[in-house]
C-alpha cells in the first residue's frame, strides 16, 4: 500500500462559495490518476464539504471503479451526535451516500474533550466495534485534536482501537497546542498505526514565505515546497498513511511524483524543515487550516477561513475589496458575537474571537 491518501476534503469548485459545485470532470481525472499511478487510499467524511463529499464519492470513485480496487474512509461525526439512535442513523447514511456497501477504514471524527465525552455516554466505541464484527467495517480506530495526555488516557482505555489520525507536520511539531510530536509519541508508545491529517496545514506549507521558500529550494531546486512537508510526515516511523486534501490536478502530480518512489528525510533534511518553521512562526499570521468546522453553526454567518487566508496574505486595497465582497454575502469579521462556538470546534485551538478583531481592524 502506497502511503499517500486521497482527502476528499478540499476538492475543486466551479464556484468557490458553493461546497457542493465540483469540478466533477477534474475530480473523476484525479481519481483516475491516482489509483492509475497504484494509489488506493480516499478519505472522505460525513461533514465535508458540507455533507457533500461522501455524495460525490459514489459518483467519481464508486460507480466508476470496482469495489476492490480502492480502500475508502469515512468518519462518525462525533460533534453531533445527541442521542443513541443518531449513531445508527448516520452510519446508515452515509453508507447510502457512499454507495460503498463496507467502509475499510472508520473513524471517531475528531476526539477531544469534550466528544470523547459524548462517545462514553453513547457507547461510539462499541458501536463501531460491532459494525467491525458484522463486517460492514474492517478497521477502526478515531482522528484526534487534543492534547498528548488525553490521548494517551483513549488509548489506554480502548486498546481495540487499530489505528489513530493525527495531525503530524512540521510546523506544529513542538507547538503547544496541537502537540504534534507528544501525540506521535504516545501512539508510538501504544503501537497504533498511524494516519496523518494536514501534513501541509491546510496549504500553509505549501506555500512559504520566501525566505523559508528559499531555504528548501537549495537543497532540493526541484521539489516543491509541499514536498518537503508531505516527506516530513511520512518520514515519522509508524505511520502507514499520510492524507493530502488535493484540490487540482497539479497538486496531484506534485504529489504523487514525489510519494511514488517515497524517499525519507535526513535528519539534516528535518532540521532544514524546523528552521522553515521559526521563519514561518516569526510571521504572526493565523495558523487556520480552511478545515471549515468553525462555519457550521455559526450565528453571524462569518467566513471566518476566508477572513483569515485574507489576513495572511497582503493586506492591500485588493485584499480589502474581497473582505468587502465577502462580507456583503454574510457578515463582517467586527460582527462576531462572541458566542465562542467556533472555539470549540477549532482543531487548530485558534483564538478565532480575536484573531477576527485582528482582521477587522486590518481589512474593515
Amino acid at each position: 500500500m502506497k502511503n499517500l491518501g486521497f482527502g476528499l476534503m478540499r476538492l475543486p469548485l466551479l464556484d468557490g462559495s458553493d461546497q457542493k459545485n465540483f469540478d466533477k470532470k477534474q475530480v473523476c481525472e484525479m481519481v483516475d490518476s491516482f489509483l492509475a499511478q497504484g494509489f488506493t487510499y480516499f478519505d472522505t467524511a460525513y461533514m465535508y464539504h458540507d455533507g457533500y463529499s461522501e455524495r460525490l464519492v459514489k459518483e467519481v470513485l464508486v460507480q466508476r471503479h470496482n469495489r476492490d480496487s480502492y480502500l475508502l474512509a469515512t468518519k462518525l461525526p462525533t460533534m453531533m451526535l445527541k442521542e443513541v439512535g443518531d449513531m445508527e442513523r448516520i452510519f446508515n447514511e452515509q453508507l447510502d451516500r457512499t454507495g460503498a456497501e463496507y467502509f475499510d477504514y472508520y473513524l471517531l471524527h475528531c476526539l477531544n474533550k469534550d466528544n470523547y465525552a459524548t462517545c462514553n455516554r453513547l457507547g461510539a466505541f462499541d458501536f463501531v466495534m460491532q459494525k467491525k464484527a458484522d463486517g460492514i467495517v474492517k478497521k477502526i480506530g478515531f482522528s484526534y485534536h487534543d492534547n498528548a495526555e488525553l490521548l494517551d488516557e483513549i488509548l489506554t482505555a480502548h486498546p481495540e482501537m487499530e489505528f489513530v489520525q493525527l495531525q503530524i507536520n512540521y510546523l506544529d511539531w513542538e507547538d503547544n497546542g496541537v502537540q504534534s510530536r507528544k501525540c506521535y509519541e504516545v501512539a508510538r508508545k501504544h503501537g497504533k498505526d498511524i494516519i496523518v491529517m494536514e501534513p501541509v496545514k491546510g496549504g500553509k506549507l505549501a506555500d512559504l514565505p520566501k525566505s523559508a521558500e528559499d531555504l528548501l529550494k537549495e537543497k532540493e531546486p526541484g521539489l516543491s515546497a509541499a514536498s518537503w512537508a508531505v516527506r516530513f510526515a511520512a518520514s515519522c516511523e509508524g505511520v502507514i498513511m499520510v492524507l493530502s486534501g488535493m484540490s487540482n490536478m497539479q497538486q496531484l502530480t506534485d504529489n504523487t511524483s514525489y510519494m511514488s518512489d517515497f524517499r525519507q528525510l535526513t535528519d539534516e533534511e528535518k532540521k532544514l524543515c524546523f528552521k522553515a518553521a521559526d521563519i514561518i512562526n516569526s510571521a504572526g499570521s493565523v495558523p487556520c487550516t480552511a478545515c471549515r468546522y468553525c462555519v457550521e453553526g455559526c450565528p453571524m454567518n462569518i467566513p471566518i477561513p476566508e477572513y483569515f487566508s485574507l489576513f495572511n496574505g497582503e493586506r492591500n486595497d485588493e485584499a480589502k475589496a474581497k473582505y468587502a465582497g465577502l462580507a456583503e454575502k454574510g457578515s463582517k469579521a467586527s460582527d462576531c458575537i462572541v458566542c465562542g462556538q467556533c472555539e470549540g470546534h477549532c482543531p487548530q485551538h485558534i483564538k478565532i474571537i480575536e484573531r477576527l478583531k485582528d482582521v477587522a481592524a486590518a481589512l474593515e
